[in-house]
């Protein structure tokens, strides 16, 4: 492709000779990935984190897909629930988490003699509250995407000029993102949000959230798929019954559709949401 976007972000990685690339799986890391291996001479390594909040599917996806790429790829297991303050799920949590996964990455980086480590993230992700930015910024790592200024339509639109199978993939944060600050992140409740939103993909659902609430779940799903509980009327105690099976004994279906990063509007609205 000869697009001037993707001329500029090859231009600023080709530049940097030698990459770790932070490498989840989603939309934005597997774009970035696709492009370091599509530049002949740079070297690189994938670093996939595997954790409690990542699911079984996420991790295998993204080692066929970097397999595909002709990726150097390592796989480290990982827990961020054994970092201080984690699991009690503080408004900072995704600061702690980058805290222990980026260092991870530069271990690699020194490992092979590499000195940049690079992510996916993209100009539209400044704009959220998103604290893990910050340890991006106090550990040194790099954002290409922004550098480039890439929105997240811009990486869509790019991908699919690659042919990539996340070009039209829904967000997929971590699982650590359906609890409510405040709410204690464990094993057990992590799994029991995998096997929930597990059964409602099994359901034909492609973007959905189990929130995990004191005493039950709360189901959100996407405005375009959300008028299919008005299309079928058995739908609903379908859900109902998945969510359940899960080990949720209440079970709530908002009418409202789903919106991504819903959980940090109170954040957002207070005087200093960084930390």
């Amino acid at each position: 492709m000869d697009d001037p976007r993707l001329i500029r972000l090859k231009s600023i990685l080709r530049e940097m000779r030698r990459v770790v690339v932070a490498y989840s799986g989603g939309v934005d890391s597997t774009f970035l990935l696709r492009v370091v291996t599509d530049i002949e001479g740079l070297e690189h390594v994938a670093v996939t984190t595997d954790s409690p909040t990542n699911t079984d599917e996420e991790i295998a996806e993204a080692k066929r897909l970097a397999l595909s790429f002709g990726a150097i790829h390592e796989v480290i297991a990982v827990n961020e629930l054994e970092t201080p303050g984690y699991a009690e799920n503080p408004a900072n949590r995704c600061y702690l988490c980058k805290q222990t996964l980026y260092p991870l990455c530069f271990d690699r980086a020194r490992a092979h003699g590499i000195d940049s480590v690079v992510d996916g993230v993209n100009t539209d992700d400044l704009g959220d509250y998103r604290p893990g930015l910050i340890a991006a910024g106090e550990l040194g790592v790099r954002h290409p995407l922004v550098e480039a200024e890439l929105d997240k339509a811009a990486v869509r639109e790019l991908s699919a000029g690659y042919g990539l199978p996340t070009a039209d993939r829904p967000a997929s944060p971590c699982l650590s993102s359906r609890f409510p600050y405040g709410t204690r992140i464990t094993p057990e409740r992590l799994a029991r949000v995998a096997a929930a939103e597990r059964g409602l993909h099994q359901l034909g659902f492609r973007e959905i959230r189990v929130r995990h609430l004191e005493g039950g779940a709360r189901v959100e799903i996407s405005a375009d798929e959300l008028p299919r509980l008005t299309g079928d009327s058995g739908l609903c105690d379908r859900i109902a019954r998945a969510v359940q099976q899960a080990g949720f004994p209440e079970v709530e279906i908002s009418e409202r559709p789903l919106r991504s990063g819903s959980l940090n509007d109170a954040i957002l609205s207070s005087k200093d949401p960084r930390r």
